[in-house]
């Protein structure tokens, strides 16, 4: 195991939003009674005191922090005011950075200006899109009174685009998660995993992806509900748009009943809810959870909450005829869209909903492997 000791570390973890090193004096109490920790996995503590001993290559290789889902307790709950929950909130953007090979992660995480910039790029280089393929509306679009979507730019165009901004987006996830996944299986501490066991426990990352079942043993159970309906909304609605917008983004006007209509209507309400429950937290700060915001934590939620709102504005004057509306709004939501997609998935917040239940598989890939490898040094022994 490497036990050499970071002296940057310190310096680092402040710029991805650490407020406190050292008001930890390890009580134990955050540990004790959290609902998630467990004998391989003694967390707050274990890895707020890794990070103090400035040990950055065992920090790099653990799933500590990936195993909260910070419903606050321990930050309620600490005597000294550490807030433990924050600090692994931290852990989380720094091992971002660390999984990521482009080192875009570090970039956004720690300048205003680089994520800023970003957003403002990308969104910019749609409008021009537009602008330089579409400079007027067409008065034959309107001419009729109806509103034709398709006919701004053609469908198969924008398809073309979806799949490519896809590819890129799964291509960075990925590689990143392979990156994740070196760094934990042969980093501090790794144990020989045999090869059936990757495919023994591999139902488990669908199902902590799609239940956030963790989550629900935490005492705050409205806390997981409006998490996990503001995750499927984003999920399904990702995957309409992603995989099936031939299909949903149509020109004809369904029945509000048909699958379609009933699947948007459903990830709308997820989001919405979901967004209004972390505004109201973060702007009143009652719980600990909500105390402090990073400033990605605050463009995340303005840039998601942008990308509903203006997706509930097109589907709205495409609904009652407003074309002119449609169109201009239309433009808007993609401005939003494709820089929310192209930065929060592969680099900031979205991501972790890909880290999280990875890590909860390679934890229990371990946990397996040590039971696997004791049952054969015990096996061994009494033959």
């Amino acid at each position: 195991m490497n036990n050499r000791i970071d002296t940057t570390l310190k310096a680092d973890l402040k710029k991805f939003g650490l407020q406190s090193w050292n008001d930890c004096f390890h009580c134990g109490n955050c540990t004790a009674l959290c609902p998630l920790t467990e004998d391989a996995n003694l967390f707050p503590r274990n890895s707020i005191r890794t990070m103090q001993m400035g040990l950055k290559d065992k920090l790099m290789s653990g799933v500590d922090p990936w195993l909260c889902y910070y419903c606050g307790e321990c930050s309620d709950t600490c005597p000294r005011d550490a807030n433990p929950g924050e600090v692994m909130m931290t852990l989380r953007r720094y091992l971002t950075s660390l999984y990521d090979w482009t080192g875009l992660s570090k970039k956004f995480y720690t300048s205003k200006v680089w994520e800023l910039g970003a957003i403002l790029l990308l969104g910019g280089m749609v409008v021009l899109a537009f602008a330089l393929f579409f400079p007027t509306i067409n008065p034959e679009l309107t001419a009729d009174g109806g509103v034709r979507i398709n006919s701004i730019m053609p469908l198969q165009w924008i398809e073309w685009a979806d799949w490519t901004m896809g590819i890129i987006v799964a291509g960075l996830l990925i590689s990143n998660l392979m990156r994740m996944y070196y760094k934990i299986a042969f980093g501090a501490g790794a144990v020989r995993i045999p090869l059936a066991l990757y495919f023994k426990e591999a139902w488990q990352l669908a199902f902590h992806f799609s239940t956030q079942w963790k989550f629900s043993k935490c005492d705050g159970k409205r806390y997981w509900l409006w998490h996990w309906l503001l995750m499927s909304g984003y999920t399904i609605m990702f995957i309409l748009i992603m995989v099936f917008l031939p299909w949903f983004q149509t020109e004809e006007i369904f029945e509000v009943w048909h699958p379609q209509r009933l699947l948007g209507y459903y990830a709308t309400f997820g989001l919405l809810f979901g967004l209004t429950a972390v505004i109201i937290g973060r702007i009143r700060k009652s719980n600990a959870k909500f105390k402090f915001s990073h400033v990605s934590d605050w463009l995340f939620i303005v840039m998601l909450f942008l990308t509903v709102l203006t997706g509930i504005l097109v589907h709205f004057f495409r609904i009652y005829g407003m074309p002119m509306a449609t169109y201009y709004l239309y433009v808007a939501h993609l401005a939003v869209l494709v820089p929310m997609i192209m930065i929060e998935v592969p680099f900031s917040k979205w991501s972790h909903l890909a880290y999280r239940p990875f890590a909860i598989y390679f934890a229990n890939l371990r946990k397996a492997a040590m039971k696997y490898h004791e049952k054969t040094e015990i096996s061994l022994a009494t033959t």
